[in-house]
């Protein structure tokens, strides 16, 4: 979280010190990214747990058990995994329509540190009268302005295309985090019955 504190006020010497560093996948996965995830998810599961979530139909708070809050945190991880995987195939993809050759391990590392601000801001989800579309909103917003300082730095692209890989790079993250958060803020507001009925059946099996 600290570094990500200095990607927020000090972009460009964070990223310098990230690309001197130049961690493996597994480095950054193992020492970056699952304890910035897990730490999420031990104050958001907390939160749940503590003092629930307003819920759409009934207008009072919902507490969530322990077993329930585990579960959707356990899955929300594995949700979190996937799109930095998805996003870093991407803009990848993307980069090599720009005649870049890019490297995984570089669009890999754009995509943890770029999203960055974003878990910082999933921190204050814990607290059940802050709208979860306004930490998204602001995180997706720093993390834009961390991209803006990172793109150059770890793509290299030629000058001429370095704002459209930004631009696309942006946008693959607004679209993909933007649709988890639909997801999720739907669920803890009891908006999806069937979803919420799957994870009680998984509860009841997993209690045997």
């Amino acid at each position: 979280m600290i570094k990500a504190l200095f990607l927020i006020f000090k972009p460009a010497a964070a990223w310098e010190r990230i690309l001197h560093a130049q961690r493996s996948l597994g480095s950054l996965v193992a020492f970056y990214l699952l304890p910035m995830m897990l730490l999420v998810a031990a104050v958001e599961g907390f939160g749940l747990v503590e003092w629930g979530k307003p819920q759409a139909f009934v207008h009072r708070l919902q507490a969530f058990s322990v077993g329930k809050a585990m579960l959707f945190e356990a899955l929300r991880l594995l949700g979190t995994l996937l799109i930095v995987v998805v996003c870093a195939i991407l803009i990848k993809i993307f980069g090599e329509t720009f005649r870049g050759r890019h490297t995984y391990q570089q669009t890999f590392t754009l995509v943890i540190y770029g999203l960055s601000p974003l878990f910082l801001l999933r921190l204050l989800d814990a607290a059940p009268g802050i709208s979860p579309w306004i930490t998204w909103a602001a995180g997706i917003m720093l993390c834009t302005e961390v991209l803006y300082q990172g793109v150059p730095r770890v793509m290299e692209p030629d000058p001429p295309n370095a704002f459209g890989l930004y631009f696309m790079s942006s946008l693959v993250l607004v679209a993909t985090t933007g649709l988890e958060r639909f997801v999720t803020a739907w669920y803890l507001a009891g908006r999806m019955r069937p979803i919420h009925e799957i994870f009680a059946s998984l509860l009841r099996h997993l209690s045997f």
